[in-house]
């Protein structure tokens, strides 16, 4: 299953949860600019060892708004929200468009659990459909069909998310209480921006990176909704549409050419297109690059010269396998000159080739860039021996949670005690906020677990247990990407 069907500025400074975003919603004005739900300080998940309910969580790496209600821009094979900044939902968001994401979805459908089918035979053209007409009905169908997959990690992610920020828990499947939720989630996104603004503030969330494609830089719903996303957004540039760029009949290159005002037919004009597209990339504040290769081929980048590669025209398989090559190591060479981070989704698909241990070579020629592994299970112990071998590797536990927290635990367990732990972040990635919520939620209480058995073991002081616990929440993605602030308890 390939990812690509799932999904596709300057940040609010947060310290110790306290946002300084911008301007805020009328709904929140006339509360003097306090939400309703917020009457508790920190992070409501019990009481919590070492502080980790009151610090902030650096979300590194952030697919909001890959939802159904902001649409897909199918000529750039992404969610709209990947390549228009400032997208807004085209009608009002529903409670189906966080239920039914790219993730869950896509898993309901692989285990033969389609909720539209059922939807279908039931006379409706969608599970949407059926839920506005007959809310009762629909939904209990719905719960039959989900029943064996509640208690996975997209289900739950996404419920504790919902009952966190909306007060509702909509694993009890009551009709009201998904009326409810489904009102409020309305309401809110219906200012999609301020929404976020003031969930971040709620879930503590200090600061935000999504990864874009290279049209997000040039196209933008409208000049405002551009500068409202901006204001606490960061972004890193996906790579990995370059490396299919050679087809001789390719809209999606004729267009990046038009972007930036130059032809890639060859080595000299492919080398400068590439060089075009990071500036383009750099001049909108990009904090490095994200690659998705771990779906499709092996991690392997070969050095191949100009000479070795056809840029364009009806390559077979060693011909493509050349050409990404090429592109791959033109991208690093990039990234190495800037000092970029480099973000690589390891594991989770294609298993037999997307061992992180070949990146090792690229670690080694581009010392300048850094590389975020990303996900890594399967690969737990292979992605923490090259953080802790090489200096500019590094490990993200992002998505593990979505996945199933057990992982998360699992990959807390392998890496603490082995890999320095300014090496270890905490992030996430959801296709939206309210997942991205129980995502933090869990990450802080296997965290807190973790932690608690490193003492029993280790009898270690408190104090370096509070600053370890910081570190991996937030002040290592913040030594890294360069933005916010370090915070201690």
């Amino acid at each position: 299953m390939n990812r690509r069907n799932f999904i596709a500025g300057n940040t609010g400074m947060f310290l110790a949860g306290i946002c300084t975003s911008g301007a805020l919603s009328p709904a929140l004005a006339a509360n003097n600019g306090k939400p309703d739900w917020q009457e508790k300080p920190g992070i409501e998940t019990g009481e919590l060892e070492y502080g980790i309910d009151t610090l902030p969580n650096f979300c590194a790496h952030e697919h909001w708004g890959s939802i159904a209600a902001i649409g897909s821009a199918p000529d750039q094979n992404g969610y709209r929200a990947d390549t228009t900044a400032g997208a807004r939902p085209t009608r009002p968001v529903s409670i189906w468009d966080l239920i039914m994401d790219p993730y869950a979805d896509s898993w309901m459908k692989l285990a033969k659990r389609d909720p539209n089918e059922a939807a279908i035979a039931a006379g409706y053209r969608s599970q949407r459909e059926w839920w506005d007409k007959d809310p009762a009905s629909a939904l209990k169908k719905f719960s039959s069909l989900v029943h064996p997959l509640i208690l996975t990690g997209v289900f739950q992610c996404t419920r504790r998310g919902i009952k966190y920020l909306y007060d509702t828990d909509i694993a009890r499947f009551s009709t009201d209480d998904w009326l409810k939720a489904d009102r409020l989630i309305q309401t809110r996104y219906s200012d999609i921006f301020s929404w976020y603004k003031s969930a971040m503030d709620k879930a503590r969330f200090s600061a935000l990176i999504r990864p874009v494609h290279p049209e997000f830089y040039v196209q933008r719903q409208t000049k405002s909704s551009a500068e409202e996303e901006a204001a606490f957004t960061n972004t890193v540039m996906r790579i990995d549409p370059l490396l299919d760029l050679w087809k001789a009949k390719n809209p999606r290159r004729d267009a990046l050419s038009a972007m930036v005002g130059i032809e890639p037919a060859d080595a000299a004009s492919f080398r400068e297109f590439i060089k075009r597209i990071f500036e383009l990339a750099q001049q909108h504040h990009a904090v490095g690059i994200k690659q998705m290769e771990a779906y499709r081929r092996s991690f392997r980048f070969l050095e191949r010269s100009d000479a070795d590669v056809v840029f364009r025209g009806d390559l077979n398989p060693s011909e493509i396998l050349a050409f990404q090559d090429w592109i791959m190591h033109e991208c690093c060479k990039q990234a190495h000159e800037r000092q970029w981070i480099h973000q690589v989704h390891v594991g989770t698909h294609n298993l037999g080739e997307s061992n992180p241990l070949p990146l090792e070579e690229l670690s080694k020629k581009y010392t300048k860039m850094k590389i975020v592994m990303i996900h890594c299970w399967p690969f737990i112990k292979e992605a923490g021996w090259l953080a802790k071998m090489r200096s500019n590797m590094y490990l993200d536990s992002n998505w593990l949670a979505v996945l199933n927290p057990a992982f998360l635990a699992e990959a807390l367990q392998t890496w603490l005690g082995y890999v320095p732990a300014h090496k270890i972040m905490l992030s996430h990635d959801s296709t939206h906020i309210e997942m991205a919520t129980g995502s933090s939620l869990f990450a802080r209480e296997a965290l807190s677990a973790a932690l608690i058995n490193q003492n029993k073991i280790l009898d270690l002081p408190k104090e370096i247990l509070k600053r370890t616990a910081a570190d991996l929440l937030h002040n290592n993605a913040v030594r890294l990407y360069g933005i916010g602030k370090e915070v201690y308890l």
